[in-house]
């Protein structure tokens, strides 16, 4: 297992497997932990990112996101065959405590939780997906939440992303390939 570490942090840092099932990945974020607390659970900002959803802040509360990948970059990139433009997963909150942690379910895997620190002005975001029990969904999640985070970045940071979404993604794909074991 990797050192997660805040300071062996680069902005671009690659996730890494914590268990033989579990990804996590941290991203250092400008600005104070209500900032980004409000990018993972505001629809209208979190859908600049990741998936919009309107999400009552309760344990046990249902919502479903609901991505349109195509919209996170200008230009987004060829989208690969047999994705979908759009695509929606329903999800349920099973751990909550503003602005620090929240957790959720997500579809067939064991769910992702969000835990975010303080770090001087930042803010330590740390994604963990747990019990992804395939390696091929391992990938494409590595891969995803790569590039969501990087969108992430530079969205608070007030800046447009450097990359197409999904060139970014087919770029990531081979190198968690080499980083994720077969």
């Amino acid at each position: 297992m990797n050192d997660l570490s805040p300071t062996t942090l680069a902005p671009d840092a690659y996730g890494v497997l914590t268990g033989p099932d579990t990804l996590t990945i941290q991203r250092l974020l400008p600005g104070p932990v209500e900032r980004v607390w409000d990018y993972l659970t505001q629809s209208e900002l979190r859908r600049q990112w990741l998936a919009a959803g309107e999400m009552a802040l309760a344990v046990g509360a249902p919502f479903e996101f609901v991505w349109r990948n195509d919209e996170l970059t200008n230009p987004p990139g060829p989208r690969p065959a047999g994705s979908a433009q759009e695509h929606r997963l329903e999800c349920k909150i099973t751990e909550i405590d503003p602005p620090k942690k929240l957790a959720i379910t997500w579809g067939s895997t064991g769910g992702v939780t969000f835990t975010l620190e303080p770090i001087g002005s930042k803010t330590l975001l740390t994604l963990v997906h747990h019990r992804v029990p395939e390696r091929s969904t391992l990938l494409s999640v590595s891969s995803g939440w790569h590039t969501h985070l990087d969108i992430l970045a530079a969205r608070i940071a007030g800046r447009e992303p450097t990359e197409p979404f999904w060139d970014q993604i087919a770029r990531l794909r081979p190198d968690y390939e080499q980083r994720i074991p077969g």
